[in-house]
């Protein structure tokens, strides 16, 4: 997609490429790509004012953060480290307060998985379960309307009405087993 929300490059900017230098990371790119990277952080700032959250440098960086990896299930150390590799100096205790923030204001959905410690992921709407890896601690992500359907089934016949629930399975993901294997 297009930095101007087109579903190609080529659709709406019929091929045409002006380059444009970006001085922060040194790289060149073109202008879509430019107004893409503009448009998503203007739409984060849209997003902490809606929240009733101030803007200020570490909520955007983290949310960035996370816009950056939409699929991504993060802890704090996740998120502190991928923050240093980035050279942004913001200390723990700041990134565990705007996480907790982000939570309150739906953001951001905490999951507790086996590991024992919080991982985070960007609320994008819409209900979908986890898989995941006893091992490697990977996440993946699903939705399978057939477990939805027995989920409905059986809360039918219990009388009840399901409201919200979650789904956490936890397992040996396919490169573990291999890496076993060896």
């Amino acid at each position: 997609m297009c930095g101007f929300g087109e579903p190609s490059h080529e659709a709406h900017c019929r091929g045409v490429s002006k380059v444009v230098y970006h001085s922060e990371s040194g790289y060149y790119s073109d202008l879509c790509q430019f107004v893409g990277i503009i448009m998503d952080h203007n739409n984060n700032i849209a997003q902490l004012k809606d929240s009733g959250l101030k803007v200020t440098g570490p909520r955007l960086k983290i949310l960035d953060l996370f816009e950056q990896r939409p699929d991504a299930h993060l802890s704090a150390e996740d998120v502190y480290r991928l923050l240093l590799e980035d050279e942004s100096d913001i200390g723990v205790a700041t990134i565990y307060r705007v996480l907790t923030q982000f939570e309150q204001a739906e953001i951001l959905i905490r999951h507790h998985f086996e590991t024992g410690k919080a991982v985070y992921e960007l609320n994008r709407g819409g209900h979908h379960d986890h898989i995941a890896c006893v091992k490697c601690n990977q996440v993946t992500e699903f939705f399978d309307s057939r477990i939805e359907e027995i989920q409905e089934q059986i809360a039918l016949e219990r009388g009840y009405k399901i409201v919200d629930h979650s789904l956490y399975m936890y397992g040996v993901c396919a490169d573990c087993q291999a890496k076993a294997k060896k």
